[in-house]
């Protein structure tokens, strides 16, 4: 959410959308000093935290370094010492994303480290599976994990497609899908996905990154999946009641933070700065979510 404006947070929440996860991520360009990431830690677990509020929106966030930026030995060493100060604060669900991009051997030493520092504070992880060579490299992401001794309940396998599924699933942990527009998962083929395995540990995402994306693809998802005839109590759950299940594992989150929500007084400031840009604050009084079963 970083890379995207407030009118996104806008229609997000005139979509249905409670809450959001933002894990750490890639910039788009490699980063060159550890100040970078201490200046994007900051803003997730601070900045954009207060932003998404400003909409009636719970904003989480992932700490890591991830797999593309690893293979920097002496910048990533650097990094290593940020991740704890930063992966106990407070709306951090998980240590990641994490795992491979080129399955390089840094890429295997820093994933290893992070699945140790998650084991060491009781954190789950996110895992981001590799964009080439994807089904060996989700293999191997989930034996690492194991070797290292962690419970695949605890584990979260993300930008899963046909291709890995079905092991993800055999083994215990959790499948997250990634839906984007055009590459990864569309989601028309996460419906047919969850027409053939169900609904247990599939966790459906909304792409929201500086790239071609959509921060409204979990809600266009399930209502497809409604129109397409998946059982309701299905779309539930992949769509919400998962991942709630999965993240909430940290006790750093649960639904009582986005159904009995504080009023929206966007006059509000962090460290001296409003969402505003000339408009009219929005000043709520009260405010409250109801789930329809």
């Amino acid at each position: 959410m970083s890379a995207r404006t407030t009118y996104d947070y806008l229609i997000m929440r005139e979509s249905g959308i409670v809450a959001v996860i933002e894990p750490a991520f890639w910039l788009g360009q490699l980063r060159t000093n550890v100040g970078s990431f201490q200046d994007y830690f900051s803003s997730i677990v601070g900045w954009e935290r207060f932003r998404a509020s400003q909409f009636g929106i719970k904003h989480y966030c992932t700490i890591g370094l991830n797999p593309k930026e690893a293979n920097n030995e002496a910048l990533a060493e650097d990094v290593m010492e940020l991740l704890p100060l930063y992966a106990s604060k407070e709306g951090v669900v998980a240590i990641g994303e994490i795992g491979y991009d080129d399955m390089t051997p840094a890429e295997d030493k820093y994933f290893r480290r992070q699945i140790e520092l998650a084991r060491l504070l009781d954190s789950i992880v996110l895992i981001h599976t590799p964009h080439r060579n994807k089904k060996a490299g989700t293999s191997r992401s989930m034996d690492v994990c194991i070797e290292h001794g962690l419970s695949p309940s605890r584990v979260i396998v993300d930008h899963n497609n046909e291709e890995t599924v079905k092991e993800v699933l055999e083994r215990g942990f959790w499948a997250a899908f990634t839906i984007y527009p055009h590459t990864k998962m569309g989601n028309a083929r996460m419906v047919e996905i969850v027409r053939h395995y169900g609904s247990d540990r599939i966790i459906v995402d909304s792409s929201a990154d500086w790239g071609i994306s959509d921060p409204l693809a979990v809600p266009k998802t399930a209502q497809l999946m409604l129109d397409r005839g998946i059982p309701e109590n299905h779309v539930r759950a992949v769509c919400y009641e998962n991942a709630l299940l999965a993240y909430s594992q940290t006790g750093q989150m649960q639904a009582s933070d986005w159904l009995n929500p504080s009023p929206i007084d966007q006059r509000q400031m962090f460290s001296g700065n409003s969402v505003l840009r000339g408009q009219d604050p929005i000043v709520e009084s009260t405010r409250e979510y109801v789930l329809i079963e």
